[in-house]
């Protein structure tokens, strides 16, 4: 059956923000078939797959039956495992998030009585638990099933195999009759029919046909990593494997919205692709990325329905998806044309039964690999860029500069100093910060002014004499002196000539702002929110810290609260930025 957005399956604005906020843009199938049937009130028997999407499909009508007025438990779910109940109940808790008041409480066996004792007095409202423990709390009288609207059963042929019949027979005969009855089961066998029969009144019975997900012949590798270390880790896969054109794949746009900017600052191509762009925007994003305008395209799964290009090198599966059928849509749009790929997916925490879920469904391996560290990646720049220069001393393809190199000789420079001097201008300096983009290192030609060709992004800016020692002045005083350019920044007063009437000031007019200039501007197809991700991206400031942006041709001004100014020149000075080394200083 083909999927259906939730916005259609009739939910409350609140739980439409909920999906929204946990990144689900559209429904599975059981999810598009089950949700309408149990908003409606009939009892349900659903038959699909592991790692279909059955969770949502049940705790999302569950949690629109919630009266959050009333103090008592409204929804009892079982599970055949303790590890299972706490996914299911974190997985209400984060659906619940916007309806006010409904509070849910996992019991099972190993966890302490007292805090259960607790959450049912305080009035769980939907309890998630194994057999065993919620009959002990109907036994003890501390779990109160007078005001259950909904019982379910989740996973109803685990808990059969693992001789849990009985104990779920005891708790079924104890429900008011006029409870709705769901339950979800890979298989059918005769004891679950005899359950269905028993105990549920004219139920829909919902089978989502077993799909053949046949996995592409790539390479699978996972990383288990902590959330917050993703972007770095993902920057330094990129440097070490050296991927020049890849696929990455988020939950939610407003995650594609950051990423994109992260990587942006870091000096990568990237563009982002989902559902909040207009039809001409997404046109334009995709006919960069098949041309390989773009390195890297960051994308939600609805989004990247259109995307059909063959040689993409890598799909990174930034955040899980939903289910399997999504993760084999996602890595199959690499390795085709008879070509190699692979397939790298981030985990993270307790994602990693989700990532078993998939292997079972695609019966497929998917290997551990260790994230590589900050030194791995910096000996494999250092080890590619010696490569470079000896094939290029060996091929002997390339122009000679005998008369420069003898001025500077002339000067008292030595030969190694000077050659440290080149490999600096060429990208090739070492120590980088962890995760930087690694620019590309090329051969330096110096041609005469007028046979200059127009700067393309792959190479690194040509020098300029007549700027030349400004730039070098600027590097060699890296990292900048915070507290003189504090002092300087302090002294930073609003003026305006009557010359300026006709440019943009070189201070900014905005109370507790300074203006700071940038070499580069529209002629390298810099925009506004360029400056921004990579202002805020690698200085880590706040938004609202950054002020009036000016853009010129070839120079850009930026406001920018005066207390993070030292802060942000530290941080960019020197930087590849949309394939140029940025320079920037106080404007005025």
């Amino acid at each position: 059956m083909q999927k259906k957005l939730f916005t259609e399956l009739g939910l409350s604005p609140e739980l439409l923000k909920a999906v929204a906020r946990v990144g689900y843009e559209e429904a599975s199938p059981i999810q598009s078939e089950a949700i309408p049937v149990l908003l409606g009130g009939a009892d349900v028997f659903g038959q699909s797959q592991t790692g279909s999407g059955k969770t949502a499909a049940f705790a999302l009508p569950a949690i629109e039956l919630v009266d959050p007025t009333i103090r008592a438990t409204q929804v009892l779910i079982l599970c055949p495992t303790r590890e299972l109940a706490v996914q299911v109940a974190e997985e209400v808790s984060k659906l619940a998030f916007f309806k006010r008041g409904v509070r849910e409480l996992p019991i099972y066996g190993g966890q302490s009585y007292e805090r259960q004792f607790q959450g049912l007095q305080r009035g769980a409202h939907i309890v998630i638990g194994t057999p065993g423990r919620v009959m002990d709390h109907m036994d003890r009288g501390t779990l109160k099933l007078d005001q259950i609207k909904m019982v379910i059963l989740d996973e109803a042929d685990r808990m059969l195999d693992m001789g849990f019949i009985d104990d779920i027979k005891n708790v079924l005969s104890k429900m008011p009759p006029q409870r709705q009855t769901v339950m979800f089961s890979a298989t059918l066998p005769g004891p679950i029919q005899q359950l269905v029969k028993s105990f549920t009144r004219n139920p829909v019975n919902i089978r989502i046909q077993d799909q053949a997900l046949t996995v592409p012949n790539i390479e699978q590798v996972y990383y288990e990593l902590d959330r917050r270390a993703k972007v770095e880790v993902l920057c330094r896969l990129i440097d070490i494997e050296d991927i020049k054109f890849g696929l990455i794949f988020c939950a939610t746009k407003m995650m594609v919205d950051e990423l994109t900017e992260h990587l942006t600052a870091r000096g990568y191509a990237a563009d982002k692709l989902h559902g909040d762009m207009s039809q001409a925007m997404r046109e334009r994003v995709m006919a960069k990325f098949r041309k390989r305008g773009l390195e890297f395209l960051v994308a939600t799964d609805v989004a990247a329905r259109g995307v059909d290009v063959d040689d993409i090198e890598v799909v990174f599966n930034y955040d899980l998806p939903q289910d399997s059928e999504d993760y084999v849509h996602r890595i199959g749009r690499t390795g085709r044309a008879g070509r190699s790929g692979k397939a790298i997916t981030f985990v993270a925490g307790r994602e990693i039964w989700k990532l078993q879920n998939i292997m079972r469904a695609t019966k497929g391996k998917i290997h551990r690999a260790r994230v590589p560290s900050a030194s791995e990646v910096e000996e494999k720049r250092t080890s590619a860029f010696y490569d470079l220069i000896r094939d290029t001393l060996e091929g002997g393809e390339y122009r000679r500069h005998d008369e420069l190199i003898d001025q500077l000789l002339d000067q008292g420079h030595t030969p190694t100093d000077i050659a440290s001097a080149l490999i600096h201008l060429a990208g090739g300096e070492k120590p980088r910060p962890a995760g930087e983009r690694t620019p590309e290192p090329v051969a330096i030609t110096i041609p005469r002014r007028e046979e200059r060709p127009e700067r393309r992004q792959e190479f690194a800016p040509e020098p300029n004499f007549d700027t030349f020692k400004k730039k070098k002045r600027a590097t060699e005083a890296a990292p900048v002196d915070s507290g003189d350019l504090r002092e300087r920044i302090g002294k930073a007063r609003p003026k305006r000539t009557r010359e300026e009437e006709f440019e943009p000031s070189k201070v900014s007019h905005e109370p507790g702002m300074v203006r700071l200039s940038m070499n580069t501007g529209r002629d390298h197809e810099i925009t506004p929110g360029d400056v921004v991700g990579v202002i805020a991206g690698l200085a880590k400031i706040p938004k609202e810290c950054i002020g009036a942006i000016r853009l010129l041709a070839r120079t850009t001004y930026v406001d920018v609260a005066r207390e993070h100014a030292p802060h942000v020149l530290e941080k960019l000075n020197g930087i590849k930025f949309k394939g140029r080394n940025l320079f920037m200083s106080l404007a005025e």
